[in-house]
């Protein structure tokens, strides 16, 4: 295996990242949260839903996955908190003295957090939609797993909440400070997509589609959504956001000194 630097390996900075992230107490408070809303929203959806109320063109899987929407913040201040957090607390210069070469650390928490959030939004999905299926089975809403578009839909939304997160983890990296990094992915993310589309452009119209969470919800729906991109394309959308947030800390992990 090839060696970093003074003995340390991919795979002991990989561990190293996993274990801070599962010792925080910030981090099991960030996944609850993300959990029970899910969750919580998915069974209250499916426990109100009536067959009259006018919702039958609204996306099954939307349906019972909007808390989503509020998970998917917990699990950015997660990403937030996993970069920016260390510089908080200064332990992101005990970190970078292990581990000099600086940029391996920011890959492994990226590696790890991405890991993380995939697997515990694709689970959630999976509890939420089964269970808000006991309520809905009777109405309109009622769908299955074989479903076209239905599995499809429930990993997509996961993959869009991970790709999120690495955005907001990349945010906190680059900015390195906590608020600043909530304020930019409140402001830059959620609230400047809402500002812009104002705007009375088609071109904008048509850039927005690609913006970070439209892309997602994209993702996350079974049955494709009027004027937006293919699921293929907004994949790789919010891809390419996901990147470019981890590539500006990356750039001034090589400039940069720690304390800065």
């Amino acid at each position: 295996m090839t060696t970093i630097s003074h003995g340390i390996t991919p795979s002991r900075v990989l561990r190293s990242e996993w274990h801070k992230l599962w010792t925080l107490r910030s981090t099991w408070t960030a996944v609850g949260s993300a959990v029970l809303l899910v969750l919580g929203v998915g069974v209250l959806m499916g426990t109100t839903y009536t067959s009259d109320g006018g919702d039958s063109d609204v996306d099954t899987v939307v349906l019972t996955l909007f808390g989503s929407q509020l998970g998917g913040v917990c699990l950015a201040v997660l990403g937030i908190l996993v970069t920016a957090g260390e510089y908080s607390s200064g332990l992101a210069r005990a970190t970078f003295t292990a581990v000099p070469a600086r940029l391996p650390v920011l890959w492994a928490k990226a590696a790890v957090l991405g890991a993380a959030v995939l697997a515990l939004s694709l689970l959630t999905n999976l509890a939420t939609f089964l269970t808000a299926q006991v309520f809905l089975g009777d109405t309109d809403q009622a769908a299955a797993l074989t479903d076209d578009g239905v599995l499809g839909a429930l990993a997509g939304n996961a993959a869009g909440l991970t790709l999120l997160s690495l955005l907001a983890l990349g945010l906190g990296a680059a900015l390195r400070s906590v608020p600043g990094a909530l304020g930019a992915f409140i402001g830059g993310v959620l609230v400047l997509p809402e500002v812009i589309g104002m705007l009375p452009y088609d071109a904008v119209d048509t850039a927005l589609r690609y913006f970070p969470t439209q892309a997602a919800g994209v993702l996350g729906s079974a049955t494709p959504l009027p004027d937006a991109p293919s699921p293929g394309a907004a994949l790789l959308a919010l891809a390419l956001w996901a990147a470019a947030a981890l590539t500006a800390p990356a750039l001034v992990l090589r400039h940069r000194d720690v304390r800065g």
